[in-house]
């Protein structure tokens, strides 16, 4: 048995390495004959192949169609929806528009708190379908409410749907609701569904003001049977340029909310790949596994205290679902690792296990390691975006090709490691060689305890380490099954780690997965440690990295199935009559090519930045472009007085043709007070950026219908008021009078910016501007500005 304890070992690790995995989500095998109250995936799926037929964004024909079908499977459930729908402005994304919120309530038997189910219908402003963001939470939702009916039980609680709408432009829909709808005032608790791309475990994340003590237990009492969640997971999310209806709720609301989004295949995120069959039933299934047990057990649970002073540490392991333990527990905790640790060395000294010596030699291949994969991770990404330029193009960070690139990284890590320590290594220090990876975890967690205390179930491993750590002092050498179970919680709680870094924050934080890499075969060295194949083992990894590597390249080209982004703007520059081709590509390609030439200005010396995107992500290069009839808009003033030392101004600017977005900027104007279609934007929110990137206009205006845009504003007098307006509509494939050639099948809009668009800029004063009299005039007197 001894002889093959390395080999067994071996394959209880690999095993345990793919359930920390497999054992994340449900396994759609297909559902259609499952029993009337239960979720079923292939009933979701009839309403999201209508809801993801087209791109459905704020002002599209879709938009209007997937109202209608969603009203639709609402009234088939025996609801009765109403629409919620005026002007909303958000001031930290400084955008206005007209949402319009679809609403449905079922009664509960109780005066109590409701319960909001909540998921947005609007899909992103590219030529997305939307299927995953946010089709698959609106099929949740749709499903497990129809489940839940077909158990004809009674809730105590209230239950609210709320479709929102615009969430994509601002989450304006919203703070529509939470701010003007009667029923927001009632809401105890929301449970949001989403997505970050269209694949992977769905991840529970907590938004709440206060702790999370009570949350956390009301979560664990419910008890879905497949819970992924940390606490480390809310610390991480607010580490991204991304925020939910759920944070308006929260913010507005004071409302407490579980959100739930899956982050996996991030390519496909707001992008025209986002369609029904992209779509993983798998993702859609675990959805639905948290949706039904939650409204079943939160419909009847007292919302109104879920209210706490305290914060819990929480994780999701196999088998009891989830552990938590409050925040006041983590510095006992590690105190008590601490000792434990102190006493092993002794007792290991006492016995003539350790040694003085052997332990300081123990530091030399833990920490070669971890620097040497660190340098690997964060210059190897830098040397593959050298040698694959094309990735750039993809501005989420994470490539088609990137789960190979995360092996590959993964295993070259090991096999330096594996290197290493056949190098360093002596035969029957093992116990000796553990002390330095116990005692930087230890550090880890201290860290941890200051700086992240949501991530303090990273102890937990380090217990279960330091028995492994008794076991080899008290055994020369130790059963090596035994101290692979023992590895176990390290295993399932750090191997989904490593790749949830890159996976949710970009290939960028490949460094993370080597250091994690390194870390985690140091935790679990009381088995590696023994192993007499260290050399082989390295060997192995270097021809699994090489494998991944090659898979990794045969996709690292465009093709059908892996899209390139591309963009192609028509920019008029109404000022000085001139007109450009514009792009945000790196590289040109056949298409763009088309209109941009094979040399190209450089977009910065022509125009100054792009409207606010999510990314921060400007022009590129630039091309004059033939000039075309496009209709200019009007501007009205209806009023200019002066009170006192302040003037007072009201205009409309009025679109001649249908466009989709106006962004109004203003010039050295200090206002004291800005309104847009009667909805007042604060002064502070002027000259803020938005998740991080710049955003310099007053107000990003998303057009629904042909409503024009209400400027009212106030100024001490004597100021002067110039302002620039950009005007986009999205119609620049469709209009007949360029005649742009449909794109290659290899190639996709760009998400996340303005694309295939008609751009017309205009700077206008109020103070230049002439009157001009007319009939309307007279008959209603409206001021007409015209240029002089």
């Amino acid at each position: 048995m001894k002889k093959f304890g390395g080999i067994l070992s071996l394959l209880l690790i690999v095993a345990l390495v793919y359930y920390s995995f497999y054992g994340l989500t449900p396994h759609y095998t297909g559902d259609d004959m499952a029993p009337a109250d239960v979720f079923s995936v292939d009933r979701a799926l009839h309403p999201l192949r209508e809801i993801s037929k087209k791109p459905h964004y704020l002002g599209s024909e879709g938009h209007e169609e997937v109202r209608r079908v969603l009203i639709s499977e609402l009234g088939k459930l025996g609801l009765e929806p109403h629409i919620q729908k005026g002007f909303s402005v958000n001031p930290e994304s400084k955008t206005l528009n007209k949402p319009v919120n679809i609403v449905a309530r079922i009664k509960g038997s109780e005066d109590r708190k409701a319960l909001l189910l909540l998921s947005h219908y609007d899909s992103a402003l590219v030529p997305s379908f939307g299927a995953s963001d946010a089709g698959s939470g609106l099929v949740t939702i749709l499903e497990s409410v129809r489940a839940y009916l077909a158990s004809r039980t009674q809730p105590k609680n209230d239950i609210i749907i709320l479709f929102s709408d615009a969430e994509e432009i601002g989450l304006d829909g919203a703070k529509l609701f939470v701010n003007e709808h009667p029923w927001a005032k009632n809401v105890g608790l929301i449970l949001n569904f989403e997505a970050r791309g269209s694949s992977g475990p769905s991840n529970m994340i907590l938004e709440t003001n206060g702790g999370n003590s009570k949350l956390v237990k009301e979560f664990i009492a419910a008890s879905p049977d497949f819970p992924v969640a940390s606490s480390l997971m809310y610390s991480v999310y607010k580490m991204l340029p991304n925020d939910t209806d759920s944070t308006v709720f929260r913010e507005d609301g004071d409302i407490p909310s579980f959100f739930f989004a899956f982050i996996d295949s991030h390519f496909n995120y707001h992008t025209a790949n986002d369609t029904f069959n992209s779509l993983s039933r798998n993702s859609l299934a675990h959805q639905g596994s948290y949706l039904l047990p939650l409204i079943h057990y939160f419909a009847n649970t007292d919302l109104s205290n879920l209210k706490s002073e305290t914060d819990n540490v929480y994780v999701n392991l196999p088998l009891v679902k989830m552990i938590s333990y409050p925040f006041s527990w983590i510095l006992p905790m590690l105190i008590l690792a601490a000792l434990l640790f102190l006493f092993l060395i002794f007792y290991g000294i006492h016995k003539k296990r350790l040694n003085g010596k052997m332990i300081a030699a123990g530091f030399v291949p833990f920490l070669l390691s971890l620097i040497l994969c660190g340098i690997l991770g964060f210059f190897g990404w830098k040397l593959i975006l050298a040698i694959y330029p094309q990735y750039l193009e993809i501005q989420q960070g994470f490539t088609y090709n990137g789960h190979w690139y995360i092996a590959f990284f993964v295993f070259l890590s090991l096999a330096i490691t594996f290197a290493i320590y056949k190098k360093f290594s002596k035969k029957f220090n093992e116990p000796s060689y553990y002390i330095a990876p116990l005692l930087f975890w230890l550090l880890i967690n201290l860290a941890v305890f200051i700086i992240l205390k949501g991530a303090a179930f990273f102890i937990i491993p380090v217990f279960f380490g330091l028995l492994s750590f008794f076991v080899m002092l008290r055994q020369e050498r130790p059963n090596l099954l035994a101290m692979a179970l023992l590895a176990a919680p390290a295993l399932f709680i750090f191997t989904p780690l490593i790749q949830f870094f890159p996976v949710g924050l970009g290939l960028k934080m490949l460094v993370i997965s080597c250091v994690f890499t390194v870390l985690l075969f140091a935790l679990i060295y009381p088995v590696f440690g023994y192993y007499k194949m260290k050399g082989l083992l390295s060997i192995v990894c270097v021809l699994l990295a090489a494998f991944f590597f090659i898979k990794a390249h045969t996709k690292s080209k465009f093709s059908e199935e892996r899209k390139k982004p591309n963009s192609l703007v028509y920019y008029k520059d109404a000022d000085i009559d001139k007109t450009y081709w514009l792009t945000y590509d790196k590289e040109i390609d056949e298409w763009t090519q088309q209109y941009l030439g094979e040399n190209p200005e450089d977009a910065s010396k022509i125009l100054g930045e792009a409207s606010y995107n999510k990314y921060g992500t400007n022009f590129s290069f630039a091309k004059e472009a033939p000039l075309k009839t496009i209709p200019d808009f009007e501007v009205i003033l209806e009023a200019d007085t002066l009170v006192e030392n302040l003037r007072e101004v009201k205009f409309t600017l009025v679109p001649k043709r249908k466009v989709n977005k106006i962004d109004l900027y203003a010039e050295n104007t200090t206002f004291q007070t800005l309104t847009f279609n009667g909805k007042e934007m604060p002064a502070s929110s002027i000259s803020k950026n938005y998740r991080g990137t710049k955003n310099s206009a007053l107000i990003n205006y998303y057009v629904s219908t042909n409503d024009s845009l209400k400027v009212h504003f106030s100024v001490e007098a004597g100021t002067p008021a110039t302002f620039k307006v950009m005007e986009y509509s999205f119609n620049l494939m469709q209009d007949d009078q360029f005649n742009i050639a449909k794109r290659p099948d290899y190639t996709m809009p760009k998400p996340f910016v303005i694309t295939d668009a008609v751009a017309v800029k205009r700077t206008f004063s109020i103070d230049s501007l002439r009157v001009k009299v007319t009939d309307t005039f007279q008959t209603n007197p409206q001021n007409r500005l015209n240029y002089e």
